[in-house]
């Protein structure tokens, strides 16, 4: 009788730290279970080895930079059947995409000996703006325990559950006092989904958006109450302008405030 070939994984890097990739190195014990299910058959971090495609899922980190980038990452979706994109760069083009509101070539010259050898496109956007993706999995970085689910769920043949409430509900959950309201820290926990279990707000910083943007977030209220609590329109935009400020709404939101 012939074996169940088991489906096969590709983890592919565009521009980006790393560390999503790292956190699926992370999940140790969790990762020793699902090779017992899958193929890991590209992941250059992991290992050299290298098993051919097409592969059932590949997992993407990384903005397009560059027309090179630009070329691959269609490649890359006709030898894939599941495209997943992990992290902020990814899907939302990460805090690289901080350059998009400026010049490009301003910061080439300024931070390269000899700007001419440098070839990059003007914006850093998110693979979706690129290719069909499958499934976002949001976080800078991710979650191990998300991306575990999201493959257990793809295995199984389910909807991933992974939730898409504000970072406020893990607060609360864990009866964290409300940073803004107790002390009148800038936070974009109302409007950012949940995923990192609330790290910054529970040692008393102001959440930096790294998971993005929720489902219909209201960041205009929520810019209203930083108004209320004084917070400079310059300082405002910044707030906005982090790991995933070219994440649709929280651009909007800091171009209004940069007017």
């Amino acid at each position: 009788m012939s074996s169940v070939k088991k489906p096969k994984l590709a983890v592919w890097k565009f521009a980006s730290c790393d560390g999503c990739q790292l956190s699926l190195l992370d999940c140790e014990e969790e990762l020793l279970a699902i090779t017992q299910e899958i193929t890991i058959a590209y992941f250059p971090e992991a290992t050299r080895a290298v098993i051919k495609g097409p592969y059932d899922i590949s997992l993407v980190e990384g903005s397009i930079t560059t027309s090179h980038d630009a070329e691959r990452i269609h490649r890359i979706r006709r030898i894939s059947e599941h495209l997943i994109t992990i992290g902020a760069c990814a899907t939302a083009g990460g805090i690289q995409a901080l350059r998009n509101f400026a010049d490009v070539d301003d910061f080439v010259s300024m931070v390269y000996a000899n700007p001419a050898y440098i070839e990059t496109l003007n914006k850093s956007t998110p693979i979706a703006d690129h290719v069909f993706v499958d499934f976002e999995l949001r976080g800078c970085p991710i979650s191990k325990y998300q991306l575990v689910e999201l493959i257990s769920a793809f295995l199984n043949g389910r909807k991933p559950n992974i939730g898409t409430h504000s970072v406020c509900m893990e607060c609360k959950m864990k009866g964290n006092a409300c940073v803004m309201v107790a002390h009148g820290t800038p936070c974009l926990g109302p409007v950012t989904q949940m995923g990192c279990g609330a790290i910054c707000p529970t040692y008393d910083r102001g959440c930096f958006g790294c998971f993005g943007p929720k489902e219909t977030p209201n960041t205009r209220s929520l810019a209203a109450w930083f108004e209320q609590l004084q917070i400079p329109k310059d300082d405002i935009v910044r707030v906005f302008r982090g790991f995933n400020a070219y994440a649709e709404p929280f651009r909007k939101e800091s171009e209004a405030h940069e007017k």
